[in-house]
C-alpha cells in the first residue's frame, strides 16, 4: 500500500508576493475580528466589565484602560472588525494590539497571532477562481477551506512550517504530499486491525514535515496523498484515508497521537458502527481499518475508510466546515432543514450515551444533487464522549471502552456536543446569531423534548475559551464560557 517514489522538493513561489501583499489587510481584518469576539465574551480575567458608549463596545479593563470596538455578533463570520482602540491609539492589527495589552503570556499569543495573519494572506492566495464549480473528487471539498477556524485567532497559526512547507503541504494550496513509511519489526508496535508490512515489520507512514522535524530521517519520499482539513490527515489513491502525527501546535492543539487511542480505537470503531445503526439511516460512523504506533505519539497512523464511501455517485460528500465555500440554496428553510438533520442526529446519539465532537471537520454531510442535505457522515473518533450510565439505560454495555473518553457528567457531555456542532459547525454555516437563531427556532419544533434539548434551548451555549486557553498555559485541557443562547438572543444584546 506504501509506494516509493521521489523526495518532495516544496519551492517558494516569488510570483505569490503581489496576491500576498493584498490579501494582508483582509486577512488582518479577519484575525482582529475573531479576537475581538474572544476579548467581547470570553471570560478573560483582566477584562473587568463589558458596556456600550457612543462607539459601540467598550471594555474596562484591569489596570484602568478601556478598549473600544463595534458591537460583537458572536456567532458572525465575516471580518467586520477593521480596527479597535485601546483608549484613544487605533489598531488594526492583532498582533500588535495583544502586544501593548500587555497582559499574561500575551508576548506569546501576539506571536502566534502574527502567524496566524501571514499564514492566512498566504492561505487566500489559494482561493479558487470558480468557487461556484463544485469539485469533482471528495478531497477537493477539504482544500477549498481556506481561512481555517471560523472563531479561532489563530485560525490559520502554523508555527514551525516555513513557506515553502506551508505552499508543500497546505490542503489549500492543492498540495500533493508524499509520506515517508518507517519500518517498525511488530514486536516494537501496538497495533489493532490490519496493517501494511514487509516481513516482520510494520509500515508507520510519517508525515514529511513530522520526518524530517522531530524524527530528524532523511532520504526517500513515498506514497503521494492529497491533505485534507486537518492537514495531518490525508487521502490515499486507494481511497482510504491515514491520519499521521504531527508533533507542531495548529490552532490550539500539538497534533500527535497516543497510544490510548491506538488501543481502543478497533473496539470503539465497532461500537459506533452499532450506535449508527440506532440513527434510522441519517449517519454513518467511517470505520478504522487499522492502527498502530511504535509506542510513541510521534510515530503512530490510523487508517480510516474514506467518507465517500457512504454518498451514492450522483451525491457529494463534503465537511460542514466547507459549506460557508459552497454555492448552496440561500434560503433559511435550507439552513433549517440543515439544522434539523444535525440536530437530531446529535440529539438522539446524546440521548443513548454518546456526545460527537461535531465540529466542522469531523462531520461531513451528503448532498444530493441539487444541493438538498440527505444524511451525516463522521470521522474521527479519538474525542467522543461515553456515559455508561446513559447506555445503560438504552440497555447498551459497551465493552473494553475506558479512559478519558468515558464521563457521566452531564454539563461535558452536553459541552462536547453543543460546543462542537451548534457553537462550531452550526454557527459557522450560518455566518450570524441571527440566521443561527431563526434555523434553530424553525429545527427544535421537530425534535423530541428531551432534557438535553431544553438545556440547548434555555441555557447559555457551551463554547471553548480558545483566547482563554492561549493565555492560560498553566492550566491544562480546555476552559469553557456560556455564549449568548441563539435562541433567545435580542439585537443589541449579543455582547453583553
Amino acid at each position: 500500500m506504501w509506494a516509493r517514489g521521489a523526495p518532495a522538493r516544496p519551492l517558494i513561489r516569488p510570483g505569490l508576493v503581489p496576491r500576498y501583499s493584498a490579501e494582508l489587510p483582509g486577512a488582518r481584518a479577519a484575525v482582529l475580528t475573531r479576537l475581538w469576539r474572544a476579548l467581547a465574551h470570553e471570560p478573560l480575567p483582566w477584562i473587568t466589565g463589558r458596556g456600550h458608549d457612543a462607539r459601540g463596545l467598550a471594555l474596562r479593563l484591569l489596570d484602568g484602560r478601556a478598549l473600544h470596538g463595534p458591537h460583537a455578533d458572536p456567532y458572525a463570520t465575516d471580518a467586520y472588525v477593521g480596527v479597535v482602540h485601546l483608549d484613544d491609539e487605533p489598531y488594526d492589527d492583532p498582533a500588535r494590539l495583544m502586544t501593548d495589552l500587555a497582559v499574561p503570556h500575551s508576548t506569546g499569543f501576539a506571536a502566534e497571532l502574527g502567524h496566524s495573519v501571514a499564514s492566512l494572506a498566504l492561505s487566500r492566495t489559494a482561493r479558487p477562481a470558480h468557487p461556484k464549480e463544485w469539485p469533482v473528487r471528495a478531497w477537493e471539498w477539504e482544500q477549498r477551506v481556506v481561512d481555517g477556524h471560523p472563531f479561532h485567532p489563530n485560525c490559520r497559526s502554523r508555527p514551525g512550517f516555513s513557506v515553502a512547507e506551508q505552499l508543500a503541504y497546505g490542503p489549500e494550496h492543492g498540495a500533493v504530499v508524499e509520506l515517508r513509511t518507517i519500518p517498525v519489526p511488530r514486536e516494537e508496535c501496538l497495533v489493532t486491525g490490519a496493517w501494511p508490512e514487509e516481513g516482520r515489520r510494520l509500515l508507520i507512514p510519517v508525515h514529511p514535515w513530522q520526518a524530517a522535524h522531530v524524527l530528524k530521517l532523511s532520504g526517500e519520499g513515498g506514497q503521494c496523498a492529497h491533505p485534507l482539513m486537518s492537514l495531518r490527515t490525508l487521502a490515499l489513491p486507494e481511497g482510504p484515508h491515514v491520519k499521521t502525527a504531527l508533533s507542531t501546535r495548529l490552532t490550539s492543539s500539538v497534533r500527535d497521537i497516543s497510544e490510548y487511542s491506538i488501543g481502543v480505537s478497533a473496539t470503539l470503531s465497532s461500537f459506533a458502527q452499532e450506535l449508527a445503526a440506532r440513527t434510522d439511516g441519517l449517519l454513518h460512523v467511517t470505520r478504522t481499518l487499522g492502527a498502530v504506533t511504535a509506542h510513541s505519539p510521534d510515530l503512530a497512523a490510523v487508517l480510516r475508510e474514506s467518507p465517500r464511501l457512504y454518498a451514492a455517485p450522483d451525491e457529494h460528500v463534503l465537511p460542514v466546515g466547507a459549506l460557508a465555500t459552497t454555492d448552496l440554496p440561500d434560503s433559511p428553510a435550507w439552513l433549517a432543514d440543515f439544522t434539523r438533520l444535525t440536530l437530531a442526529v446529535g440529539l438522539r446519539l446524546l440521548e443513548l450515551g454518546v456526545a460527537l465532537e461535531a465540529h466542522g471537520q469531523n462531520l461531513l454531510v451528503v448532498l444530493s444533487r441539487t444541493g438538498a442535505p440527505l444524511r451525516l457522515v463522521y470521522r474521527d473518533l479519538a474525542d467522543i464522549r461515553l456515559s455508561p450510565a446513559r447506555l445503560a439505560r438504552h440497555g447498551i454495555t459497551p465493552s473494553g471502552l475506558t479512559g478519558r473518553l468515558v464521563t457521566d457528567d452531564e454539563t461535558a457531555l452536553r459541552r462536547k456536543l453543543f460546543g462542537s456542532l451548534v457553537a462550531g459547525a452550526l454557527a459557522g454555516t450560518a455566518g450570524s446569531g441571527a440566521a443561527l437563531g431563526t434555523a434553530l427556532r424553525t429545527a427544535v419544533r421537530d425534535l423530541p423534548r428531551t432534557p438535553d434539548l431544553t438545556a440547548l434551548c434555555e441555557e447559555p451555549l457551551p463554547a471553548k475559551a480558545l483566547t482563554l486557553m492561549r493565555l492560560s498555559p498553566q492550566t491544562p485541557g480546555d476552559q469553557w464560557f456560556g455564549l449568548p443562547n441563539p435562541l433567545v438572543l435580542e439585537p443589541g444584546t449579543s455582547d453583553q
